[in-house]
């Protein structure tokens, strides 16, 4: 890599040297900013891959020229000439100076740790160098980690089937291989054994990822860690055919060990996680869908807040569907939905920065506010929430919600992913405050219906 252009989400990237110093532009030089509008054409979608420009859109402003603007996704992209463009999350932190974006990073990496495809559940943030190393080394690292820990505790070894010319007989003679090779040497047996050796399928792929990778990366440190590694995996052969390795493997028991690093591996050799694209003239990235990624860690610590408190929480729950007949059509996908006894209360994250705008309507999508009205009715529930990031726009900002008039009641509230189990706690004592505000409307009303 000779160059790293670090951005941040919704960034705008211009070409144009006479932008190079404006604050409202990222400079890419003339080179490296058309290489990055190939790749963005280089990537088309179909049915199974994301389309590079669902999230890079390519435009033009006057007298500025092209310019690329990155949302929704984060992580890092590299170009064929070697230049690598990094995208990270924007995230607000409280009156914090985040040089080198080292907090914003950290953050991130806590994010990924709790999508349920994402590999290294733990490791050791104080080990990886975030300050110093670009995402895709901070995941190399990730991987270089997991491997130390199976060292360690010694790579597994299997009873593996050999064929060999030997001079002495064993195993299971090859009767025709034998005649064929040893007609002028009596004294040689060409055989068929078993041998415990570490050359196994699980092996082979970790080798053959420490080879790509020492040779993708530019950390002196993960190289000197590459080096190390692979003189445990001396008697190892590297995999030369990935996806037949890939289904000799079998998860169990005894091969525990292997299971994050066959996940890795597979991203790394297969590109087979993520958003991951690989393309022609050795253009590549690892993206990653901010929605998936705050959705899942907004997930993952409501039901560490709300599970104490006797709440039932759930993602992406199945239960129905928009319409029933001639057949069960348009399913319903609330990203959390949290109960506790009668009530249900429906949640939906939505990875976008509000304004502080009320003839805006703060910027929330009208198609949302459909969506949430149909959660209302279809779980019968009038508490419908909007959890969106904070940004600075909206710190301190007074309650914002919205009644339909018939029964749904959808609020606002804001999630500082930097401080999120602080944030989850003041979002379940409003749940507190509401249920105690509906049993005093629900009294009143009875009392209204007693006095008729």
């Amino acid at each position: 890599m000779d160059k790293l252009l670090e951005v941040r989400e919704f960034d705008t990237i211009t070409g144009n040297a006479d932008f190079k110093s404006d604050e409202k532009y990222k400079y890419l030089d003339t080179a490296a900013f058309h290489d990055l509008v190939e790749f963005i054409h280089e990537f088309l979608g179909d049915e199974e891959n994301a389309d590079a420009l669902d999230f890079m859109r390519i435009s033009y402003k006057r007298n500025v020229g092209d310019v690329v603007t990155i949302k929704n996704y984060v992580g890092l992209i590299q170009m064929r000439n070697g230049y690598q463009v990094q995208v990270l999350p924007k995230i607000s932190f409280d009156s914090v100076d985040d040089t080198g974006n080292k907090d914003t990073k950290r953050v991130f990496l806590k994010m990924l740790k709790s999508m349920k495809d994402f590999p290294s559940k733990v490791f050791n943030d104080a080990s990886l160098k975030v300050d110093r190393m670009n995402l895709y080394e901070i995941f190399i690292n990730m991987y270089l980690q997991e491997v130390r820990q199976l060292v360690k505790r010694g790579i597994k070894s299997a009873y593996v089937r050999q064929e060999d010319n030997l001079k002495f007989y064993k195993g299971k003679l090859l009767t025709s291989q034998h005649i064929k090779t040893n007609m002028t040497h009596k004294e040689r047996f060409y055989a068929a054994y078993d041998e415990f050796h570490p050359n196994r399928p699980e092996n082979k792929l970790v080798k053959a990822t420490l080879l790509k990778l020492q040779q993708l990366t530019t950390s002196a440190e993960n190289s000197k860690e590459i080096r190390q590694l692979l003189t445990a995996f001396g008697m190892v052969e590297p995999s030369t055919n990935h996806m037949k390795e890939f289904s000799q493997i079998k998860i169990d028991r005894n091969t525990k060990d292997y299971e994050t690093l066959m996940q890795w591996s597979k991203i790394f050799l297969m590109n087979k996680s993520f958003t991951t694209f690989s393309g022609k003239n050795t253009s590549r990235a690892l993206l990653f869908p901010m929605e998936s990624v705050y959705e899942s860690y907004v997930a993952q610590q409501m039901k560490k807040v709300l599970g104490p408190a006797g709440w039932e929480v759930s993602s992406q729950d199945k239960g129905y569907y928009l319409f029933t007949e001639p057949r069960r059509q348009f399913a319903l996908r609330p990203d959390i939905v949290c109960k506790r006894g009668d009530r249900v209360v429906i949640m939906d994250t939505k990875w976008k920065s509000l304004i502080s705008s009320e003839r805006a309507n703060y910027g929330i999508s009208q198609s949302d506010m459909y969506q949430m009205y149909a959660y209302s009715k279809k779980y019968e529930t009038s508490e419908i929430w909007l959890l969106y990031p904070l940004n600075e726009k909206m710190r301190g900002h007074s309650e914002i919600k919205f009644e339909s008039g018939d029964g749904t009641t959808v609020r606002l509230h804001f999630v500082d992913v930097a401080h999120i189990e602080e944030t989850l706690e003041e979002l379940k004592n409003k749940l507190e405050v509401t249920e105690y505000e509906n049993r005093r409307k629900s009294n009143r009303g009875h009392q209204r219906l007693c006095q008729l």
